[in-house]
C-alpha cells in the first residue's frame, strides 16, 4: 500500500503529543492531582461502640450485673478495634458528647425540694462526708505515688455519684492531665466498690441494729451509684430507701458545685491553673445545663413519663461514653499502672464510709 501522502490538511500525528488519545484521557491522568483519601465520618467508630453497649446492657438486664462496670469491661475487650483509625471520630464523639448531654439529662432526677427536705443538720453532716471523702482520694492517689487529678477523679466520684461524677470531672481534668487507661482503671474500681457496697452495707447496717432513718442516711451518703444506693435503701426497709433516696440525690445535685470548685482550682483540661479566677471559675456548658434542667424540673415538675423517658436516655448516653473510653484506652498503660490505679478508690470509699456511719450513729434519731 503506498503511504498516505502529507498534506496541509493532514496532521503529523507522530509529532503530536498523545496524538492517539482522542478524548485525552492519557494527559488528564498524567496532569491530575491524586485523590484525597476519604475522611472517615462518624459512623464506624458510633456503630461499634452501639454494638458494644447494647451486648453490655443484654449482658446487666440477664445477669444482673452492674450495667456501667460491663459496658468498661466490654469495652476494654474490644480495645483493639481502636487501631484502626476511621473508628477514631465515632469513638471520640461517643466519649465527649454523649458524656455531657449524659450529665445534662441526669438533672431530672433532682429538685431542689428534695435537698430542702433533707433537713440543715443532716445536709451539714453529708457535706462534710463528700468533702472527707473528697480529701481521701486525693491522699490515696500521693500515697499510691499517683497525680493529685488522679485522687480528685476517684474522691470526687465517690463523694457524688459515682461513674457519673467521674465521667463529668474528667471533662474538667482532661485527657492530657490524666490518661484515658488511667481513667478507665479508676471507673472500674469505681464500680466495683458501689456493686459491693450495695451488697454490703445494708447487711452491715442491720447488724449495727440501725434505724431506718440511720440506714437511709448512711447508704445514701456512701455508695456511689444512684441506683444502687436506692436499692440498697429499700434493700434495708421501705423507709430507710425513701430517706436513701432524698440524701443520695442531694449529692447529685452538688455535682455542679464540686466540678466548679475543681475548675477553679486547677482550671479546665489543657489551660492549667495559670488563667484569670474568672475564666477558671467558668463551668462547662454541660454543667450549666444540668443546672438548668434541676431548675426547670423543680419549678415545673415534669411528667412521670417524661422524666423515665430522660432517664433512660441519661443512662443510654453515658454507658455510650464508658464504652468509648474503654475502647480508646491502651493497654499497656492499663498494665503498667496495675493496682496503683485502685488506691484512691479504695482509700475515698473507706472514708466514705466510716465519716457516713459516724454521722448517722451520732446525729440521726
Amino acid at each position: 500500500m503506498a503511504p498516505v501522502k502529507q498534506t496541509s490538511s493532514t496532521p503529523d500525528w507522530d509529532a503530536l503529543p498523545y496524538g492517539g488519545d482522542l478524548f485525552g484521557e492519557l494527559h488528564l491522568a498524567d496532569t491530575a492531582p491524586a485523590p484525597k483519601p476519604a475522611k472517615p465520618g462518624l459512623f464506624p467508630g458510633l456503630a461499634l461502640c452501639g454494638v458494644a453497649a447494647a451486648a453490655a446492657a443484654w449482658l446487666s438486664d440477664h445477669y444482673g450485673f452492674p450495667i456501667i462496670l460491663l459496658g468498661l469491661l466490654v469495652g476494654l475487650a474490644l480495645n483493639f478495634i481502636s487501631a484502626d483509625p476511621r473508628t477514631h471520630p465515632g469513638l471520640d464523639f461517643a466519649s465527649r458528647t454523649c458524656l455531657r448531654w449524659g450529665i445534662v439529662v441526669l438533672g431530672v432526677q433532682v429538685t431542689f425540694a428534695q435537698i430542702g427536705a433533707l433537713g440543715p443538720a443532716p445536709f451539714a453532716a453529708l457535706a462534710v462526708v463528700m468533702i472527707v471523702t473528697f480529701f481521701a482520694g486525693v491522699l490515696g492517689a500521693r500515697l499510691s505515688g499517683q497525680s493529685p487529678h488522679a485522687g480528685m477523679l476517684a474522691g470526687g466520684a465517690t463523694a457524688i455519684c459515682g461513674a457519673s461524677a467521674a465521667l463529668a470531672l474528667y471533662g474538667v481534668i482532661g485527657k492530657d492531665r490524666l490518661s484515658q487507661a488511667q481513667f478507665a482503671l479508676s471507673l472500674v474500681g469505681i464500680s466495683l466498690a458501689s456493686a459491693m457496697a450495695m451488697t454490703v452495707y445494708p447487711v452491715l447496717a442491720a447488724q449495727l441494729a440501725l434505724s431506718d432513718a440511720q440506714a437511709g442516711f448512711l447508704i445514701g451518703a456512701s455508695i456511689h451509684d444512684v441506683a444502687q444506693a436506692i436499692g440498697g435503701g429499700y434493700a434495708f426497709s421501705d423507709a430507710a430507701g425513701a430517706q436513701a433516696t432524698i440524701v443520695k440525690l442531694t449529692r447529685v445535685a452538688l455535682l455542679a458545685p464540686v466540678v466548679a470548685l475543681v475548675s477553679l482550682t486547677i482550671g479546665h483540661g489543657g489551660s492549667g491553673a495559670g488563667q484569670p479566677v474568672w475564666k477558671r471559675l467558668a463551668l462547662p456548658w454541660f454543667i450549666l445545663a444540668f443546672l438548668g434542667v434541676v431548675t426547670l424540673n423543680s419549678l415545673t415538675g415534669l411528667p412521670e413519663d417524661v422524666t423515665k423517658a430522660c432517664l433512660t436516655a441519661s443512662k443510654a448516653l453515658l454507658l455510650l461514653a464508658v464504652t468509648a473510653t474503654a475502647m480508646r484506652s491502651r493497654m499497656d498503660l492499663l498494665l503498667q499502672m496495675g493496682w496503683r490505679a485502685t488506691v484512691p478508690v479504695i482509700v475515698a470509699s473507706v472514708a466514705s464510709l466510716a465519716t457516713a456511719l459516724a454521722f448517722a450513729v451520732l446525729l440521726i434519731d
